[in-house]
């Protein structure tokens, strides 16, 4: 698949790099709790009429996360995952990830979480998609986040959620 290599993904429709939470707020059953309900619709309804208009990228850390748990939710994952294509999670990617981590821009606990951020800025993906609104698509972390990827010399992703997206 395109980026397996490490090359920045080619040009072309805007790249949307989908973290975890957006592929199992897709394919989860309907939950009984009214704003992750609300996040459900939005993810869906971006799915089924936005999708198309990107490029989707997804790193093995997102497969790895959507391959954990209950066997018959990580198939769906797995399901929709192969509708994506797979970028590597580079050197570079690490390397800026535990920058994040060091200017305190992303808690270690979540060192995940600023993987995902490294890894659509250093691939130059123009969109990061999530519903973590604590560590990632937030309104008070993202222009410090985005400050960041400018001094490390990367162009930063729109750090956004799927309704930010329609």
């Amino acid at each position: 698949m395109s980026g397996d290599d490490g090359q920045a993904p080619e040009a072309g429709r805007p790249g949307v790099y989908v973290e975890t939470s957006v592929i199992s707020y897709l394919t989860a059953d309907p939950s009984r709790d009214f704003r992750l309900r609300a996040h459900q619709q939005f993810t869906k309804e971006w799915w089924d009429l936005r999708r198309g208009e990107f490029r989707l990228f997804v790193s093995a850390l997102v497969r790895r996360e959507a391959g954990a748990g209950d066997p018959a939710m990580v198939a769906r994952r797995s399901e929709v995952l192969r509708l994506m294509e797979v970028v590597r999670i580079t050197d570079e990617a690490q390397e800026f990830a535990a920058s994040l981590v060091r200017e305190n821009l992303v808690p270690a606990k979540a060192a995940a979480d600023a993987l995902h951020i490294a890894t659509a800025a250093v691939y130059e993906i123009d969109y990061l998609l999530t519903w973590n609104c604590k560590h990632i698509a937030n309104a008070r972390v993202r222009p410090r986040i985005e400050n960041a990827c400018r001094r490390a010399g990367y162009r930063p992703p729109v750090l956004c959620t799927p309704e930010e997206l329609l």
